[in-house]
């Protein structure tokens, strides 16, 4: 009896652990759909992206919330970090093959060295296989993810870079938009003899914020054969004249932005700006939902002017768009693509224009009703510009972009001179593989 007894307690045990095993399956197993279901499973996707500051941070929760509450049984495991960090961090997640099923990526040269990788997903067959999803994008702007005639990504936010002003101060004084580099600095000149010491303004502690200026201006002074080639790994050299000009009148345009340009941040020179403080600031359409609420703001924008020496498309535009990847690897793979598009529908991009006040991919999603000033006339400045130029730390590689952005501090705080940072960019191009023929 007591081994009858003991058997039968062992058979017990086993089973009860058998029950226990399934049911720890069933909370991390997905159906065949790729979606949870109200039985007990459990599908966890991971989305990382760039945005925990306010008003994106809200809007990514409630996409969270949303998708979770549309889709029972269905967990989104999101992270977010800022600008820098999340570059870094999302190439070590790729390279050490623990790429996040879904996450937010810059275009071109960024996009394209994590899809060097071979660990992003080809979304090619996602476009083709759903044509009434696809024509509501801007075509325009999936070139900016789009390798050997592969999409690797879902564009979602578009922008554009100009120079905003302050129309008060402009139509007081009698000033109008500068088309030259000669009309700009003529314009600058007549607003400090105004008493505006500071007339034009940037956070120059964010390196980015110079990238910006330096990208935009080498496309207007360099011809686009020269760039292409300087850009592209392995067959930059830099020595064009052009690109030592650039970084003089780089030294001549920071000279207006005052003594303490390198030590605050864009958000700041930002602020000063709405606060009716600076006449000029370089900004990203992107940024227009920081100004909606400001009705004492009367403002315009005008196109970086051309260079009378210039070699490059002066209708040019700087910008680019942003968007999501879906990893190879994913194990959920028609889920994270059924998340990408939730995120980029009608709907939410409409949702996204009214909370945030930046412009998104999605045709239509921009009224009047829900965008602050001045959105619909940037959204035809991008749709219909002569050439778009990425900014600079995604159109060249990371090494060489962080050579021009620490060089153009250095210009700005007065420690460094152009033809010392020009050396610097060539050789950080020089180090790069050579291309094999």
């Amino acid at each position: 009896m007591y081994r009858m007894g003991r058997r039968l307690g062992l058979l017990m045990l086993a089973g009860l652990l058998v029950v226990m095993t399934a049911c720890n399956s069933n909370n991390s197993t997905p159906s065949a759909n790729g979606n949870g279901d109200a039985k007990g499973k459990t599908t966890t996707l991971k989305f990382f992206h760039r945005w925990p500051n306010e008003p994106r941070n809200s809007y990514f929760n409630y996409i969270k919330e949303e998708f979770e509450k549309q889709n029972p049984g269905v967990k989104i495991e999101m992270e977010s970090v800022l600008n820098d960090s999340y570059k870094e961090k999302i190439k070590v997640l790729v390279s050490s093959g623990e790429i996040p099923d879904v996450f937010s990526s810059w275009s071109d040269s960024f996009a394209e060295s994590l899809v060097s990788s071979g660990r992003v997903e080809d979304l090619t067959s996602m476009y083709k296989s759903d044509p009434n999803w696809t024509k509501t994008l801007v075509q325009n702007q999936m070139k900016s993810f789009t390798f050997d005639d592969k999409i690797y990504g879902v564009p979602f936010t578009m922008d554009g870079k100009v120079f905003f002003y302050n129309k008060k101060i402009f139509n007081k004084l009698g000033l109008e938009k500068p088309k030259t580099w000669d009309e700009f600095i003529a314009l600058l000149d007549k607003l400090k003899a105004s008493g505006y010491d500071t007339p034009i303004i940037e956070g120059l502690q964010d390196s980015w914020a110079v990238g910006h200026y330096l990208g935009t201006m080498n496309q207007r002074m360099m011809s686009p054969e020269v760039l292409a080639t300087d850009y592209a790994g392995g067959t930059g050299k830099f020595t064009d004249p052009g690109y030592l000009q650039v970084l003089k009148y780089w030294q001549k345009l920071s000279s207006y932005m005052g003594p303490n340009a390198t030590s605050v941040n864009h958000e700041a020179t930002r602020n000063m700006f709405i606060a009716g403080k600076v006449p000029i600031h370089y900004l990203q359409f992107a940024e227009l939902g920081y100004l909606k609420d400001k009705p004492d703001l009367e403002f315009d924008y005008f196109n970086f002017p051309q260079f009378s020496e210039g070699k490059g498309n002066a209708e040019g535009l700087t910008g680019a768009p942003e968007g999501f990847m879906i990893s190879k690897e994913t194990a959920n793979k028609a889920l994270a693509e059924k998340f990408v598009k939730f995120i980029v529908s009608p709907e939410n991009a409409a949702k996204f224009q009214h909370d945030v006040g930046s412009m998104t991919t999605v045709i239509g999603a921009a009224t009047k009703e829900n965008s602050p000033p001045g959105t619909l006339e940037a959204i035809k400045l991008i749709q219909n510009a002569a050439e778009t130029t990425p900014w600079l730390d995604n159109a060249m590689d990371a090494s060489v972009a962080d050579a021009y952005m620490r060089g153009g501090q250095a210009i700005a705080a007065g420690i460094e001179t152009p033809e010392n940072v020009i050396k610097e960019v060539q050789d950080a191009a020089a180090k790069l593989p050579a291309v094999k023929k």
